[in-house]
């Protein structure tokens, strides 16, 4: 072994352990109520587009599943969302999605429908969660321990999974939106109002994953 293959797996090494005492930091909810079985992250994705549903993921990983690089969605680039996508299905004990459309969005708001896409996906859980690991909130109608963290998706490896799983679910379904409603830009904004988007609105009208209660300023 050369010089430089040295100094490369040495640095290799030194970024893994770095990394790890970096996800030590965000197993602390996990450790702290490490009496219970089944800790449940749960995230949500799409409360702020102009259109599309807005999803919830909710997550069990294993007490050992490491899933290095972990961390809140939006600070990960979309590829290593989506690799980090598929070793958390793989990994994880349980995954459950939920998904509400515009139209629920428009009829009770977009709160109540965020509350009702992370009932849905704990519903979907094949193995019951014993407490609730939340971002930020706490979901009414759910009777299981649940601890509200701000910001958990970049504090809790649970949380942080639940937020890549409903991120990378909803990005999926809004580049799958490009082909039926073409002219939008679905694929590339994934629904937030940006200036594209507005503009492509005002010209085409709203087509229907607009969430009416959404656009009211702009149409």
């Amino acid at each position: 072994m050369n010089k430089r293959e040295e100094q490369r797996l040495l640095k290799e090494k030194e970024r893994l352990l770095k990394e790890r005492l970096r996800l030590k930091e965000m197993r602390i909810y996990e450790e702290e109520y490490g009496m219970y079985q089944n800790i449940c992250g749960i995230d949500e994705a799409g409360r702020g587009p102009l259109a599309g549903p807005v999803v919830a993921g909710a997550v069990i990983l294993g007490e050992d599943t490491e899933v290095l690089y972990l961390n809140d969605s939006k600070k990960l680039s979309a590829k290593k969302r989506e690799e980090l996508y598929d070793e958390i299905m793989e990994k994880a004990v349980s995954v459950g999605v939920g998904i509400v459309s515009p139209e629920r969005i428009d009829e009770i708001n977009i709160l109540q429908a965020t509350y009702e896409a992370m009932r849905e996906a704990v519903g979907k859980l094949k193995a019951k969660p014993d407490i609730l690991l939340n971002d930020a909130v706490v979901v009414p109608g759910i009777d299981i321990k649940q601890v509200p963290i701000v910001k958990g998706d970049a504090k809790s490896v649970s949380v942080a999974a639940a937020s890549i799983v409903a991120k990378v679910t909803r990005d999926r379904m809004m580049a799958e939106y490009e082909g039926t409603y073409a002219g939008y830009g679905f694929a590339k904004h994934k629904g937030y109002g940006t200036k594209e988007h507005i503009e492509s609105l005002k010209r085409l009208g709203p087509c229907p994953i607009h969430r009416r209660t959404f656009i009211k300023k702009f149409v």
